[in-house]
């Protein structure tokens, strides 16, 4: 918005002129979500709790949560609009890209707060049902795997590199909408599964979107993609500006949930943080990056599912309790342990991630 306003008037006034910059655009992007944050976050808290939508802890937790009980949640709202807003100010509204992480957003940010409206506010035990859920997550990974096939935004199409390789691709042809799917769902969901501990979903997103935000950037330059041999996709470096927003909403929010945390961002920012890491994973064209970079909401989901299998399977549990981080917590860790260990886990595998630009 601010682009399309103040950036023709650079001929009345010079200083107009950085707003072609992304990398001013999105710096300003970072500080008005962690201004939009700071400045609502204790309003909002007050108002959830004068309307009593206090948390209640989920079953099978360790029994040191119970202490968590009364918490407001539903703090996903702040995140949504710190997320939206200075994406709205400081994008270019006119970019695809930007169009389809906004959607993304607010799509899955409302399905989430339909499911936090319902389970705290309506009191129904388990909130929207989670096949409806899972309906609202496949209809927009599919709305965009289909989009995406039929509209590719490059010649490459429904090719995507692998990570360490260089030149080695995978063309996944028809089988790609189903591939935007599953990350769309996979990664919406594992987001979810590891929101369980104070800032903990928060800081990992923080690493995972700036690493995000410096391959829009990098991907949208030609220069830079050609030297370093990735996917050039005019454009989106658009959606650095995007992924900043998140990081500032992120870092925003974490201000107010570390531990012991005043607001919970419930299943509204969980699933609306996960859905948009997914799709502009797949925006990027690094479906297979995002295993690395998200290492840690992967280890999340894998554990869960092999809780699951061999429980079922063997009759006996792989660890002392699932998802991963309660693991640790039943080893003895405290919570600001794990969150803090899983964060420089996350740190690590960013780096990780951002090195396969070179080593292949």
């Amino acid at each position: 918005m601010l682009l399309r306003l103040l950036y023709p008037l650079r001929d009345v006034f010079f200083g107009f002129n950085v707003f072609r910059y992304i990398t001013f655009r999105a710096a300003y992007a970072t500080v008005t979500a962690l201004l939009i944050c700071f400045i609502f976050g204790p309003r909002l808290i007050r108002w959830l709790r004068s309307i009593q939508t206090e948390n209640r802890v989920r079953e099978n937790v360790p029994e040191r949560h119970a202490s968590k009980a009364g918490t407001p949640t539903m703090g996903g709202v702040l995140m949504v609009a710190a997320i939206v807003i200075p994406t709205l100010l400081w994008a270019d509204l006119s970019n695809h890209y930007i169009r389809i992480a906004l959607v993304v957003t607010v799509w899955t940010g409302a399905i989430g707060f339909l499911d936090d409206y319902l389970g705290v506010v309506k009191k129904r035990s388990k909130g929207l049902v989670g096949r409806y859920k899972l309906l609202g997550q496949l209809t927009f990974g599919l709305v965009l795997g289909l989009y995406l096939y039929y509209n590719p935004v490059t010649a490459d199409g429904t090719r995507t590199a692998v990570p360490f390789f260089k030149n080695l691709y995978i063309d996944w042809e028809f089988f790609y909408v189903p591939l935007v799917m599953l990350i769309i769902t996979g990664t919406s969901n594992a987001v979810n599964l590891t929101d369980g501990l104070d800032g903990l979903a928060s800081g990992i997103s923080a690493f995972c979107f700036l690493a995000f935000a410096l391959l829009a950037y990098l991907g949208g330059n030609r220069v830079f993609a050609e030297y370093l041999q990735i996917f050039y996709l005019p454009g989106s470096g658009e959606l650095a500006i995007y992924c900043m927003s998140v990081v500032g909403a992120a870092l925003g929010f974490l201000w107010f949930n570390t531990h012991p945390a005043q607001i919970f961002m419930g299943d509204t920012g969980s699933l609306a943080l996960g859905g948009a890491l997914g799709t502009v994973a797949v925006l990027l064209k690094s479906e297979l990056l995002l295993i690395v970079i998200g290492g840690v909401f992967v280890a999340e989901t894998l554990s869960v599912i092999l809780q699951v299998g061999s429980f079922r399977l063997r009759g006996r549990r792989i660890f002392k309790m699932a998802p991963l981080h309660h693991h640790f917590e039943l080893h003895g860790w405290s919570e600001t342990q794990v969150v803090v260990r899983f964060w420089i886990v996350a740190a690590l595998l960013v780096l990780l991630g951002m090195s396969t630009l070179k080593l292949r």
